[in-house]
Formats: structure tokens, C-alpha cells, sequence
């Protein structure tokens, strides 16, 4: 092998995943959702007929127009890792993707018809060979899931909020539909960023290009056990009146913060689903349409509930001891209807037989 081939072989060998159903990697409650529309028939013909009037094709121009479309001619190496995350994660069709100038990390995949992904400059400049695999892996998730309609549609609303504005109640309409699909949109960040773990394989590399993205190319000053420790220091301190206020400051952003991310991601690749996955045991895209949306639900609510039970969030931790609380309250008006009319017998058929023992007693036979 000459030193000119082995340039074009990979660093290390990476697992691929044929047929694999984006329900392998989505988070809970973004996977129920989404299930749940595709179940609906002919739901993404309506939407994307209603969608009509959205300038795509506008959009499409734009990107081709002023931004440098990837290529093996332009930003060569992104080609390869956007063709090998396809490859990875069995993506057919290969996306356009575009590099935008912005000198602000970011990455997103838009488009009704066909996904589109755009990376910006400021993105591209920050991030390692290996961080980026797992941004690009991560952006393929969504097309993969089909995210970049809802994406799209996100974005477009965003911008005629901004002009109704001046509307009495228009703009609360459109914001209270903007605001739901933030908080969807948020849940497919960390689907997404478990494509990205799947097609980049290192874990390490998926920490590093969140801590770049939160505190920029400074490596040397940071620390991924710090960073994550942040996280769950995020998640307990404070009091109820902090916790309203992570949830106001979380509505109007399109993702998670980075340090619940990247804690977010830790754990499930410690995960025994992580696992399942890269030992070749996965749900097929085959399977997709024998898809139960009330086992989907079941396990959205089970997600939930767990993650009520184990948050360290002042308060969720109230949330679940009220819930605990009803929980007694309820077992223990239970108890006492057991220990008055007897375990699985009514009130009449308990004095029936009360009264039947005491005829016994008194020498009465029963009719």
C-alpha cells in the first residue's frame, strides 16, 4: 500500500447499521410524536400541501447562490464524512449540503421536499476532523427522520411571528404553535445527536464539539467531568423559583443547553439500548409501518415518569412527591376498605355474611 492510499483509508473501522430505523436512536417523547403523525394517513401530503406557500424553492436558491455547496471539488473532506455518515446510518439518497458564511457555530437541515444541510463557516473553523463527523452524523439523523419538514416549518412561522407582530392576538396564535414545536423541536436535538454518536463512534469527540460549542476552541481550559458536572449542578440547585425560570429561559430556544446535551448523550451511551444497537441488534426501517403508536406513547409516559422520579429539579422533585403522596393517600383509602368489607368482596356481600354467622349463633338457619 502506497502512502497516497492510505490516505484514503479511514483512521479506525467504524460499525455500519443497514436498514436502520430512525426508532432506534429518537429520543422517547420525540419518537412518539413522530410515529404518531406518520400513523395518520395521508398526513405528510396534507401538511406539506398546506405547507405550499412556503418559499423553498426560494430557499434552495438562496443557498445555491450564495453559499459554497460541498462537494468533491469544494470542502472535499466534508463530502467524504457526508457520504460516509450516509453510508453508517443507510441513507440513500445523499443530501445537498451547503457551508454558509456565519461566523457562528451552527448546523441545521431544512426542506419540505428534500433535507437540505447547511453548515456554518464559524462551525466548520471550530471543530476537529472527528467532532465534525459527529455534527454532520448528527444533522443526516434528521434527515433521516424526517425532521427537516417540521424544521422548516419552525423556521418559516418564527419569521412571520416577527411581521404580524403588529397584529392584535395575530402573533400570540403563531407563537403559541411556535412554542409547541420548539419543544418538540428540542426533544429531536438529542434524537439527533444519538445519530451523530452512531455515526461518529466517539463518544469523546461528540463531549469535545459541545464544550466547543459552548465555550469555544479552547480545549486546554476545559474538562469533560467539569462540563458535565455543570449539567447535573444545573439540574438541582436552586429553588421552585429557579426552576420557572429554566423554563422561561428555555422556551424560546430551538435546542437544549449544551451541558444537559452532552449529559443527556453520556448517559445513553452508557445505555444498554446504546449497546444493543452496536451489537447489530436494532429496529429496521421495515418494520416501521407494524409501528404501534400506543406502545410508543406507553413508553413516552414511562420516559416521563422516570424522568420525574430520578430528577434532582426542585421542582419535578415536588411533582413526584405529590404524586408519591396521592399515590398513599390512595393505597392507604384502599387499605382501609379492605380491612372494613374484606379483600375483593363489596359492602353488601361482607354484612351478608355477617349477619349470616350471627343467625348461626342464635340457632336461625339462613333461607
Amino acid at each position: 500500500m502506497t502512502e497516497n492510499d492510505q490516505g484514503n483509508v479511514p483512521s479506525r473501522q467504524r460499525k455500519r447499521f443497514p436498514g436502520i430505523s430512525s426508532r432506534a436512536y429518537e429520543h422517547p417523547a420525540d419518537r412518539s410524536a413522530l410515529v404518531a403523525l406518520r400513523k395518520l394517513s395521508g398526513f405528510d401530503t396534507v401538511f406539506k400541501a398546506l405547507s405550499g406557500l412556503l418559499p423553498e424553492r426560494s430557499l434552495r436558491l438562496l443557498f445555491l447562490s450564495d453559499s459554497v455547496r460541498v462537494s468533491d471539488a469544494q470542502f472535499s473532506h466534508l463530502n467524504d464524512m457526508l457520504r460516509d455518515a450516509c453510508y453508517v446510518l443507510d441513507l440513500e439518497k445523499v443530501p445537498p449540503m451547503y457551508v454558509a458564511q456565519d461566523p457562528k457555530p451552527n448546523a441545521m437541515c431544512i426542506g419540505l421536499d428534500e433535507p437540505i444541510i447547511v453548515l456554518t463557516t464559524g462551525l466548520v473553523e471550530l471543530l476537529d476532523e472527528e467532532e465534525m463527523r459527529a455534527v454532520v452524523g448528527h444533522e443526516v439523523g434528521h434527515a433521516l427522520s424526517g425532521h427537516s419538514v417540521y424544521r422548516t416549518i419552525l423556521l418559516f412561522l418564527t419569521g412571520l411571528a416577527v411581521k404580524v407582530a403588529w397584529i392584535p392576538l395575530g402573533n400570540v396564535a403563531i407563537m403559541a404553535i411556535v412554542t409547541a414545536l420548539r419543544e418538540w423541536f428540542r426533544k429531536s436535538e438529542l434524537s439527533a445527536d444519538r445519530a451523530g454518536l452512531l455515526v461518529g463512534q466517539d463518544v469523546q469527540a461528540s463531549m469535545r464539539g459541545l464544550m466547543k460549542i459552548a465555550g469555544g476552541n479552547h480545549l486546554h481550559e476545559m474538562n469533560v467531568d467539569a462540563f458535565l458536572a455543570q449539567a447535573d449542578e444545573y439540574e438541582k440547585s436552586g429553588d421552585l423559583r429557579d426552576s420557572v425560570l429554566k423554563i422561561l429561559n428555555v422556551l424560546p430556544r430551538s435546542h437544549p443547553f449544551t451541558t444537559v446535551r452532552a449529559a443527556e448523550l453520556k448517559k445513553w451511551s452508557e445505555s444498554r439500548d446504546f449497546q444493543r444497537i452496536m451489537d447489530g441488534h436494532y429496529p429496521k426501517r421495515s418494520e416501521d409501518k407494524d409501528t404501534s403508536v400506543t406502545d410508543s406513547f406507553r413508553e413516552s409516559a414511562g420516559h416521563y415518569a422516570d424522568t420525574v422520579r430520578t430528577s434532582k429539579d426542585p421542582l419535578m422533585k415536588l411533582v413526584g412527591d405529590i404524586a408519591g403522596g396521592a399515590g398513599d393517600l390512595a393505597g392507604d383509602l384502599g387499605g382501609r376498605l379492605r380491612n372494613r368489607f374484606g379483600t375483593g368482596q363489596g359492602p353488601r356481600k361482607a354484612d351478608a355474611e355477617n349477619e349470616g354467622t350471627t343467625g348461626t349463633q342464635d340457632g336461625r338457619s339462613e333461607a
